[in-house]
């Protein structure tokens, strides 16, 4: 087995994925550069949170090779994970907030998850990443009392947290407006350029790729099809990219199976 990269955040090699005999991945190749901001395109149902789900170690490949933050995962063992995810930050397609819980709490819960900090500290951790998402002074609200875009902001001070090196993404701004998608794409390319960490976005937004990428790559029939630069994105003449940028791609992938449907037994 190959060493992992050490200048690669992620690494996926030959990536196959398939739910109920149904392939949804077919051999994805990505490399991903430490600091950079990665977009994962593609049309509804093509596979692009399945991706995700991997990377974080939420699934398990049937088959290729997954480097994240320089380690192996592939025969990584749920326990050695914890170590691989605590260098993580995961904002989920619903916030995935904790609808008991209060807002300071909801932030808390991986700084108690994974360190022993003194709840002074906590206090103190939870208001930096709540200021750092421009929601100073929340802490004691309820998830239901927030509107869709200040769930989506508590969810990424929930993801950075811990500090993390790699943070990732699963459709941002699905539901959201557009002054509140526009706003978390500044608040995505803002904490990459104070924090410096390495992003990897799924989404089908357009204004948030273009907004937020250094490089992007349009996941079609269960594999990228075309990866590069905004610029040679939009440039390019290939059939796939041309149709995705033009909006004429079919709903669910050409006929695929619906990735995201199958990866939770639908």
């Amino acid at each position: 087995m190959s060493a992992a990269a050490p200048d690669l955040a992620v690494e996926l090699c030959g990536v196959h994925k398939a739910f109920h005999g149904k392939p949804v991945l077919r051999g994805v190749d990505l490399a991903i550069a430490r600091g950079e901001t990665f977009t994962i395109l593609g049309g509804s149902g093509s596979g692009k949170s399945v991706c995700l789900k991997h990377v974080i170690g939420l699934l398990r490949p049937d088959r290729g090779r997954i480097a994240v933050l320089g380690t192996d995962v592939g025969r990584l063992r749920e326990t050695e994970w914890v170590a691989i995810r605590r260098r993580c930050g995961m904002v989920f397609q619903g916030a995935a907030l904790f609808d008991s819980l209060s807002v300071h709490e909801n932030v808390a819960y991986p700084l108690r998850q994974h360190q022993d900090l003194p709840e002074p500290r906590v206090r103190a951790r939870v208001a930096e990443c709540l200021e750092a998402v421009g929601l100073p002074g929340v802490e004691a609200m309820l998830p239901a009392e927030l509107s869709g875009g200040m769930r989506k902001r508590v969810g990424v001070a929930r993801a950075i947290a811990l500090e993390p090196e790699l943070v990732l993404y699963d459709e941002p701004t699905t539901g959201l407006d557009p002054a509140n998608a526009r706003r978390i794409a500044e608040l995505i390319a803002e904490l990459n350029r104070r924090l410096h960490v390495t992003s990897v976005v799924v989404t089908h937004d357009l204004d948030l790729c273009f907004a937020v990428s250094d490089r992007l790559g349009l996941l079609k029939g269960g594999r990228i099809a075309a990866c590069g630069s905004v610029d040679e994105m939009r440039a390019s003449e290939h059939p796939d990219v041309r149709a995705f940028f033009e909006g004429v791609q079919d709903v669910d992938d050409g006929g695929e199976p619906n990735g995201e449907d199958l990866a939770h037994g639908t």
